[in-house]
Order: C-alpha cells, then sequence, then structure tokens
C-alpha cells in the first residue's frame, strides 16, 4: 500500500532530535510563549524575510487575529468586505466572519485553482478593503496582478500561505509570507512544515500590527493579569516550537523532494483522462498537494483503491454548499463547483521513493 502521507515516516527522520528536544524542554518547565517561540519566531521571521513573526494556535487563528489586527489600528472596520477565493479551504472564509468583516467569494481560475485577477477586480466595490490570497495546494497565487489591484483601489493584500512554506515568487524571489501586508501559516501536521500537533504563524513587516497581533493573542495583555484590549487565547505551545524549529532546517530540501516527484508525475502520466496541474518548473509551487483532474472521481477513486494508491480530496464540498456557509449557497459559482466534483489529491511527501511514486505512474496510466 503507498499512503496518501505517511506522517510516521515523515517525522520519524526527525526522532533523536524530536525527543532530546521534548526532554530539554520538559527539564525547563516553560511551556507557555518561552524561549523555544521566540527563536523559532526570530527563525521564522528570518526564512520568510519579514520583520516580524508571532506564533499562534493555529492558521485560522494567525488568519483571524491578522484582521482583528488591523481592525484595531484602524485599517478595517466592522462590516468591511473582504475578498476571498471561493474554492480555499473554509478557514478562510471562516476567519472573515470571526473578524466582523463581510466574505466576498471570488472564483479562481480554473487552469492555477488560484484567485482569478480579472475576477477579483470585477467583484471590488467601495466596501471591499482587503484581498486574502491563498496559495492554494502550495502554488503561489498571482503576486503580480494582485499587487497591482490592492495598490489601483487602495486594499489591504493579505496571504494565506497556509500550504505554501518555503514557495519563492519567480520575479524577486521572495518568500512566501513576505509577499504581502501580512501573512497567515498553518504549521498543521500534515504541511510541508509541520508541527505534532496544531500550530500557526504570522509574518509582516508592519510594527503596528505585529504590536497589536501580540497583544490580541494574550488576551490583550502584554504584563500578566494586565490586560488592555479584549483579546484571545491564541499562543504556539513552545514543544510545538521546538519541534518547529528542528523541522526548518530540513525544509528546503524537503520541498525539492516534493518538487522532483512532482516533475516525475507530470512527465510520466500520460493518460488523456487525467488533467494534470499547471507548474512552470519553479519554486513558485512547493506541492503540498499534486492535485488532478477526473471526469468521473467516484469510479477512479475506486481504481486507486483496488491498486493499493492512496489518494485524498481537496476537498469534496466547496464552501458555500457547506451547511455552516448557506447564506452563500445561492451564489452563482461554476468553476468552484466543477473544480470541487472533479479534483483529487496524489501521494506526495518528501518520503516517497522513486519506486513508490514510478508505481502511482503506471497505475495511473493504465486507468
Amino acid at each position: 500500500m503507498i499512503k496518501f502521507l505517511d506522517l510516521h515516516k515523515v517525522n520519524d527522520r526527525f526522532r533523536e532530535k524530536l525527543e532530546m528536544s521534548f526532554s530539554k524542554s520538559l527539564d525547563a518547565s516553560n511551556y507557555i510563549l518561552g524561549s523555544n517561540v521566540t527563536r523559532f519566531e526570530t527563525e521564522f521571521a528570518q526564512y520568510c524575510g519579514t520583520k516580524y513573526c508571532i506564533g499562534t494556535a493555529n492558521g485560522l487563528d494567525a488568519l483571524t487575529l491578522i484582521l482583528k489586527g488591523y481592525i484595531k489600528i484602524g485599517k478595517l472596520k466592522k462590516g468591511d468586505k473582504v475578498i476571498v477565493p471561493a474554492n480555499t479551504f473554509i478557514a478562510t472564509i471562516l476567519s472573515v466572519i470571526h473578524a466582523d468583516l463581510e466574505p466576498v467569494l471570488v472564483e479562481p481560475n480554473p487552469e492555477t485553482y488560484n484567485l482569478s485577477v480579472e475576477h477579483t477586480e470585477q467583484a471590488i466595490t467601495k466596501d471591499v478593503k482587503a484581498i486574502i490570497m491563498v496559495h492554494l495546494y502550495g502554488q503561489l497565487a498571482d503576486i503580480d496582478g494582485l499587487k497591482r489591484l490592492s495598490k489601483k483601489y487602495n486594499l489591504l493584500l493579505i496571504e494565506d500561505a497556509a500550504q505554501a512554506h518555503g514557495a519563492k515568487n519567480d520575479t524577486d524571489k521572495e518568500r512566501a509570507g513576505n509577499l504581502s501586508d501580512a501573512a497567515a501559516f498553518s504549521f498543521y501536521p500534515s504541511k510541508n512544515l509541520g508541527a505534532l500537533g496544531d500550530g500557526g504563524a504570522i509574518t509582516t513587516n508592519d510594527k503596528a500590527l505585529f504590536e497589536a497581533v501580540s497583544l490580541l493573542r494574550n488576551y490583550g495583555s502584554k504584563e500578566k493579569y494586565n490586560n488592555e484590549v479584549v483579546g484571545f487565547n491564541s499562543r504556539l505551545d513552545d514543544i510545538q516550537a521546538a519541534f518547529l524549529s528542528i523541522k526548518l532546517k530540513s525544509l528546503d530540501a524537503d520541498n525539492l523532494r516534493r518538487i522532483a516527484i512532482a516533475k516525475q508525475y507530470l512527465k510520466g502520466i500520460k493518460n488523456p483522462k487525467l488533467k494534470l496541474t499547471l507548474y512552470d518548473g519553479s519554486e513558485n509551487h512547493v506541492f503540498y498537494a499534486f492535485v488532478i483532474e477526473v471526469d468521473n472521481r467516484k469510479k477512479f477513486t475506486e481504481y486507486l483503491n483496488l491498486n493499493n494508491i492512496g489518494w485524498l480530496i481537496h476537498y469534496p464540498i466547496p464552501p458555500h454548499k457547506q451547511n455552516a456557509l448557506h447564506r452563500f449557497s445561492q451564489l452563482n459559482l461554476p468553476i468552484t463547483e466543477q473544480i470541487h466534483k472533479r479534483i483529487i489529491s496524489l501521494p506526495i511527501s518528501p518520503v516517497m521513493s522513486d519506486i513508490e511514486v514510478q508505481t502511482v505512474i503506471k497505475v495511473l496510466n493504465t486507468y
């Protein structure tokens, strides 16, 4: 059986260092906002190329706190509209709702699955004050196009970089996290940089936003029991920060392995029944997921099961068709709905062997 993702194998590479780190943390007994968090925040800011990084409890909180932070410093106000991709994971949209803002769902480019610049511009009104671009599946959104729009209409530009740790923009070689006004990351275990539990982070070069979010994530408090604003409890665990510092050192190599596997797939899969992902060969895609499209997904997944090939669907139900977002259910989003009916993700991870990759290719070519 070729697993979709073998997390044990992914993390077992770091077992000795992880165990040593846990032992040190246990001895230090500084579990909340300790030195491990400070160190990782510094390391991750340097990695992304930003001045600031704030660790949070998860990726959803990271996005929500960015928006709440902008409200606190006066760059957004409650009720403002925020453009989001219609085909994103629901967390992107939830963050806008949690921040008392109004999501505007916009269709993606059907070739890249990322936010369409054309559709985004058509959706901009006087009430739209920000754009959240999602680097879906690990591929950077159209940075140049969306930056142009944000400047033209004086909008905040925010990255949901939860799936794109380490991805580089072709234009200036800047990494995800430093391509906008602020960015949110998730360190959910399956991510390219994954913790051994939940975790998230915000990166930015905006000092005012950094100070606002630093306050908001910790009960609105700089000093214990002295609460300046109505805040949240959303702090990256110290032990997870220690683990992330260890794994960060291997992120670039792991991403290059993912890219190498993707190139094997793109070169080797020759089945006209399958539509492959669009990729230009650069490091603007770090392949959190390798997504293909197929007409009869049920038949195809049954075939994969029979041939012991793992798979996953990112995501089977579009957000506007979820019960939680029923207020958007009448939206006309044909591109999004078509994508969600056809997509399926193949196994891809830094611990896959070439033999496993070639086995997947062979199985797909005989479908």
